[in-house]
């Protein structure tokens, strides 16, 4: 019997399939989030959340790795320089929670940052990196959704021009009854002299009737 031949194969290379180019595209989508590389903006739903600087950084870090481990070590590496003097696993932690917070994300059931125990911390979703805005079409979305909105039975809608018109025949009204008032004040002294000089003249001419 001849020998077997195993045919050695050489070790696979490492995937980095899986890293992201986020210099590829201008716009990170990942669930309802966008994040604008260019002026380092994050919107939710066309809506833009207050991230520090660093939050921002962890952020980014994760993404770079989606489904990979980053480790701690890397979130300090990237957050502070080597000759920073700060309580790095205190500071971390409280930078993710944060970035968590702003997500409206949770440790207990994570559904964009998983922590991995005595390791780091792990980007539990895919993002997409694209050149195309997200943020038109949720803007022209709501306002569409507002044109389309039904009327409330009983309800009036008036233009702004319906309402500077109706603000000017009330105001017309108001004058008018003001003025009337005013005729009516300066009237009323005058005539009451006459009234006992018009009763006389009334029982004259009663009396001269047969």
């Amino acid at each position: 019997m001849l020998p077997e031949v195993i045919a050695m194969q050489e070790p696979a290379e490492p995937r980095t399939s899986e890293r992201l180019v986020l210099s590829s595209g201008r716009y990170i989508h990942f669930g309802p989030f966008q994040i604008d590389q260019q002026r380092q903006e994050v919107t939710r739903n066309g809506v833009r959340l207050k991230l520090q600087g660093k939050v921002y950084q962890v952020l980014l870090t994760l993404i770079e790795k989606p489904g990979e481990v980053v480790t701690r070590e890397e979130l300090r590496m990237r957050l502070w320089p080597a000759d920073t003097h700060v309580n790095y696993d205190a500071n971390v932690n409280t930078t993710v929670n944060k970035l968590r917070q702003a997500l409206g994300d949770s440790s207990d059931k994570p559904l964009y940052i998983e922590t991995i125990p005595r390791k780091g911390y792990c980007l539990l979703v895919l993002p997409e990196v694209s050149d195309k805005s997200t943020t038109s079409l949720f803007l022209h979305a709501s306002a569409d959704t507002a044109k389309l909105a039904p009327r409330t039975p009983g309800t009036i809608e008036f233009s702004k021009s319906d309402l500077w018109i109706i603000v000017g025949v009330i105001g017309l009204i108001l004058a008018g009854m003001l003025l009337g008032a005013g005729i009516a004040r300066l009237w009323i002294p005058h005539a009451a002299p006459m009234a006992p000089y018009r009763f006389s003249f009334l029982l004259s001419f009663l009396a001269t009737m047969p």
